[in-house]
């Protein structure tokens, strides 16, 4: 990555709702692209796991390069955070808080965020990121609100047999485009809730969706269950969908 003071010149701005759906305050971290303009509007990506992406994707310094280095259109980024000690309950679709958090991204952030910013609302300039269960959550999102989503950076994703079995009760997901990508080295990573192969996981959700007429771009390539791997894939994952 190039360490050019304009990649690391970058204007994030935290704002804070109170949800309904979960009972408590939620924060947001918004990256702003260089020569932002409220005249404007802009393609948005939002995060699960948003101060992750910030911090350990590094997903302003990717975006200013895109943008500044390779003529992507400016974007907007959302990152969404997450208290980790209850993230399984939120984003996994056994969690008791599932619901709540599906609602309240859909119901609330969305339409707070499109009130404040010059985000564009066609679903096809929306993309929903996520690593690991921020990956199957995404995906939840969209089956949940196809009028909102239709494109997803799944990063790992935890596709657990709850999850397989509910991407599997849908019939037709022609609308839905999804760049996934699992390393190989994740065959046998330990969870909160268990021990899971990703990379079965990944291939057989990969099947149940193509079955269904989804558009997929599907990578294995060596990697682990880590920041570290999701990190420099983003950039690939971003042009597949910002690129004109």
């Amino acid at each position: 990555m190039m360490t050019d003071e304009r990649l690391l010149k970058r204007t994030i701005v935290k704002e804070e709702i109170l949800s309904q759906h979960l009972k408590e305050n939620r924060t947001l971290r918004i990256y702003l692209p260089p020569g932002y303009n409220e005249i404007l509007s802009y393609p948005v990506v939002y995060c699960q796991d948003g101060e992750e992406f910030f911090n350990f994707g590094r997903i302003a310094t990717w975006a200013n390069q895109l943008i500044l280095e390779e003529g992507i259109e400016p974007f907007i980024i959302v990152g969404v955070e997450v208290n980790t000690k209850i993230r399984t309950e939120e984003y996994a679709s056994f969690g008791n808080r599932f619901e709540a958090y599906l609602a309240c991204f859909a119901e609330e952030i969305i339409p707070f965020i499109e009130k404040k910013y010059p985000v564009r609302r066609d679903p096809s300039e929306r993309i929903l990121a996520g690593d690991s269960l921020g990956g199957s959550v995404s995906v939840h999102l969209a089956l949940r609100y196809p009028e909102l989503f239709t494109r997803i950076i799944s990063l790992s994703g935890a596709f657990y047999e709850q999850s397989q079995h509910i991407i599997a009760l849908e019939t037709d997901l022609s609308w839905m485009n999804i760049f996934m990508i699992v390393g190989l080295q994740e065959d046998n990573y330990a969870t909160d809730t268990g021990v899971y192969n990703f990379v079965e996981l990944n291939r057989s959700t990969k099947k149940i969706l193509e079955e269904r007429g989804a558009t997929i771009h599907y990578e294995e390539k060596d990697g682990r269950h880590l920041w570290g791997f999701w990190q420099k894939e983003l950039p690939a994952a971003l042009m597949y969908f910002l690129q004109s």
